[in-house]
């Protein structure tokens, strides 16, 4: 399909129906987080650190499990349909969910969170199917905006997911949010549109391999590596920015209301940046925004550890959501400009299971390290971390800089 194919199609009808299907199922799977260890101490006497053993993993099997079989999924997907996964993995995950509500043990909740990883994939599904179906030249501004919609949904599950277990009890929020997933599940079957045409394999032909069916492997591979440098960097932060708010407030007044609104901060400036950094790259080049935005990422993360102001803290989160605006949907845009439209679903489940070993390493980089420093060390070693990438990427393609893409 050639960029006038697509500006004839429903690019942006699915786009409209796929932001609100992404920003309902990011609020289904952050909401239940803020608790989720507060479930598994319901369901049995446990000492501190055996709630500590479970919950952490309970919270990391999901995201092994994903990282090991959305492969599997992206190349179903590429001979199926992305349609079709997204019916599978939002009415998966509403099963699952229906059952982590019905568990009373912990075995029953680790078994249902394993469940859950298997059928993940919504949200970068949907990206697919938009990279997939919009006119190149438009790919930055339309994932750009897409994401806005994941994003803002993660943002306010915490808040909608306290309120709920506030007003209906933990238990009942599993159910709510099983249908909110039957919801998208079925917005996805009737109002998403595809003409998908499968890529047809000659019979006796040889096989090959995702990486020889593009043009720049190296540069994929290094683009894969990258979004789980950024997701490492970003999950190492977030078990541990409301102890180091509780740290700089010295204990005192409503740091827990202070470390939320901070939490918030970088989802909305990423809301209201994404769009327009997306639109940028479009017209001066994508890897000059990724590149750019790296370097920004690198200034901002530097200083919240050596910051002693909950204000200072508070602009530098806020600056941190416009460096994810750019790096996340810019990793992607170059991911499905620099790849033959057949392999979209499967580079972005490859996408997303190098995501997914990001949040495992970061939470654990984030523990370990300020477990054995201090909390600031966390932004400090992040930094680096991104310094480090930064300049991997600008050595190994320097290309990136170009004007157009």
């Amino acid at each position: 399909m050639d960029d006038a194919q697509r500006e004839q199609g429903p690019w942006k009808r699915n786009l409209y129906v796929l932001w609100f299907c992404t920003f309902v199922a990011g609020i289904a799977f952050s909401e239940i987080m803020p608790f989720l260890s507060l479930y598994v101490g319901q369901m049995g006497d446990f000492s501190k650190a055996q709630l500590t053993f479970w919950s952490g993993l309970i919270y990391a099997v999901t995201f092994l499990i994903t990282a090991i079989v959305s492969p599997m999924w992206g190349a179903l997907a590429d001979r199926t349909g992305r349609k079709v996964m997204l019916i599978r993995t939002s009415f998966g995950i509403a099963v699952a969910m229906l059952l982590m509500g019905l568990c009373t043990n912990v075995w029953a909740l680790l078994a249902c969170r394993f469940f859950q990883g298997f059928f993940s994939g919504y949200i970068p599904n949907a990206q697919a199917l938009v990279a997939s179906q919009t006119p190149r030249k438009k790919a930055g501004v339309a994932l750009g905006t897409l994401v806005t919609g994941a994003i803002s949904g993660t943002l306010f599950g915490p808040i909608v997911g306290g309120v709920l277990a506030e007003l209906f009890s933990i238990r009942n929020t599993f159910f709510i949010t099983a249908a909110l997933l039957a919801i998208v599940g079925l917005m996805s079957a009737f109002l998403v549109q595809e003409s998908f045409v499968p890529v047809e394999h000659p019979k006796g032909a040889p096989r090959t391999s995702l990486l020889q069916k593009v043009a720049d492997p190296k540069l994929i591979v290094i683009l894969l590596v990258s979004t789980m440098i950024v997701q490492t960097g970003n999950a190492s932060i977030s078990p541990i920015i409301s102890l180091y708010i509780k740290e700089l407030m010295h204990g005192q007044g409503a740091y827990t209301v202070i470390a939320g609104v901070i939490a918030a901060l970088p989802g909305i400036s990423n809301i209201l940046a994404a769009p327009r950094l997306g639109r940028y790259g479009d017209t001066h080049g994508s890897g000059r925004v990724l590149i750019a935005c790296y370097l920004f990422a690198v200034l901002v993360y530097f200083p919240q550890g050596i910051i002693g102001s909950v204000v200072g803290l508070g602009v530098l989160r806020l600056f941190v959501g416009i460096s994810d605006a750019g790096l996340f949907p810019t990793i992607q845009t170059l991911l499905t400009k620099n790849t033959p439209p057949e392999t979209t679903s499967a580079i972005f489940s490859w996408n997303q299971s190098f995501q997914a070993l990001g949040n495992m390493f970061g939470a654990f980089l984030g523990g370990t390290l300020a477990g054995i420093f201090d909390y600031n060390v966390v932004f400090i070693s992040t930094a680096c971390l991104l310094l480090i990438n930064l300049i991997f990427l600008r050595v190994s393609e320097p290309q990136l800089l170009r004007k157009t893409d």
